[in-house]
């Protein structure tokens, strides 16, 4: 993002789009959404290991038909995952794209089909990096107290690809 100099400059680096962001997240779901496109960081990732595993579309695209797939959009990859090619199980789309993107790029949810147990905070550091900025934009300082309004878009299936089917309120709730 570019940004002018002078103060619109140090009220960026001071947390001036932070702010921004929580006020958009908070005000506008969808745009908040728009906003925070920035997949987190992640380790080094291994194509050569995990292309010895052979082509894992069958396996997603299993998960995704018994209804174990963690990801919102299920449906709209499942048609891309009949491929033979082990790449495309995870880079989908590139035969009809001009430039790769991060739509192409792999979901957590595709990873989650085997790398399927989750324990928050401890598993996040199998794939990503320590002190990595793993919330995203919507969880801002009130989220706690807002997160259950209507308005806020948010859904026990968007939650899941972080805290897994089988969290209940009841375990945040009481701790």
């Amino acid at each position: 993002m570019q940004v002018a100099g002078g103060r619109w400059q140090v009220a960026f680096q001071k947390g001036l789009w932070w702010f921004l962001l929580s006020a958009a997240c908070s005000l506008a779901p969808a745009a908040c959404r728009l906003l925070a496109q920035a997949p987190p960081p992640l380790k080094k990732f291994s194509h050569a290991k995990h292309l010895k595993l052979g082509n894992v579309a069958p396996v997603i695209a299993g998960a995704i038909d018994k209804g174990t797939y963690l990801g919102l959009d299920g449906a709209t990859i499942r048609p891309f995952l009949n491929s033979t090619n082990p790449c495309m199980a995870c880079h989908r789309g590139l035969e009809e794209s001009d430039a790769v993107s991060q739509a192409n790029m792999p979901q957590m949810a595709d990873c989650l089909v085997c790398h399927n147990q989750i324990d928050l905070p401890d598993s996040c550091g199998f794939c990503h990096p320590k002190g990595a900025q793993l919330k995203p934009a919507s969880h801002v300082p009130d989220f706690l107290d807002t997160h259950t309004n209507k308005k806020s878009g948010l859904d026990m299936q968007s939650c899941a690809v972080c805290h897994g089917r089988k969290f209940t309120c009841l375990g945040c709730h009481l701790k």
